[in-house]
């Protein structure tokens, strides 16, 4: 199937070319979520020290042995792997390549959708601060752009390297890819298993919690939303 037409106003005029936006141009730059910059973190060593007291103390609470070869440094093990995790706050510089379409402005050149997956993702949920894991498929129809194909890969983890929600981390990313490439329609399927559920409270261990979420064209179109789910339950994620 394919869907829209490029819209390429303004790509020529009067037989001279004009430059066809990138990822690199003012508007994409000054996006207000500033993805391609990076806001690195920073904690002080002392209140690092006073952090791992902290957890040092939960952990002998709750019957961990402390002060033994195996668990001397579980504390701070466990503020670095926490740091680690929650590094999509950081924001990722390598996230906009984009190239023109390979229309090249061609009036009677139809786009078809670009659908990538599954990306594999670890979250941690902000209610239990447990993780969840699972696949992402991104689809998309594009405009005048079509971004590289990792990018879709370093998108999806920087969000999902945060303290979220699968509900969320759908939006975001739809939202995010639709400000960076203006496309005419974005589709987000997410799949995932949460630990929230499966370590405690009714621990359903085959539980799986799957949204979906629509922009533009995947919107009006229930046809395009077809051909995205099909090919999305074509690819078996959790082999």
């Amino acid at each position: 199937m394919t869907f829209g037409i490029v819209n390429c106003e303004a790509s020529t005029r009067e037989g001279v070319p004009v430059e066809v936006r990138t990822a690199t141009d003012e508007h994409v730059a000054d996006l207000p979520a500033r993805l391609d910059q990076v806001a690195t973190r920073h904690v002080e060593p002392a209140d690092w020290q006073r952090f791992s007291r902290f957890v040092a103390e939960i952990f002998t609470a709750f019957g961990m042995e402390g002060g033994e070869p195996a668990t001397d440094r579980s504390p701070d093990r466990f503020l670095r792997a926490l740091y680690d995790a929650t590094a999509g706050y950081e924001g990722d510089p390598k996230l906009l390549t984009a190239f023109p379409t390979e229309c090249r402005c061609d009036a009677d050149c139809l786009v078809g959708q670009v659908i990538e997956g599954p990306i594999s993702f670890y979250a941690l949920c902000e209610h239990h601060a447990l993780p969840f894991h699972g696949f992402v498929h991104v689809g998309y129809v594009p405009h005048e752009r079509i971004i590289g194909l990792s990018k879709l890969t370093r998108l999806v983890r920087m969000f999902s390297r945060r303290f979220t929600l699968q509900e969320r981390l759908g939006e975001q990313i739809a939202e995010a890819f639709g400000e960076l490439m203006e496309p005419h329609g974005v589709a987000v399927h997410i799949e995932a298993v949460h630990l929230c559920t499966q370590m405690r409270g009714v621990r359903e261990e085959r539980s799986k919690t799957v949204t979906s979420v629509w922009r533009g064209g995947y919107s009006a179109s229930p046809d395009l939303r077809s051909e995205f789910l099909a090919e999305v339950r074509g690819r078996d994620s959790w082999k």
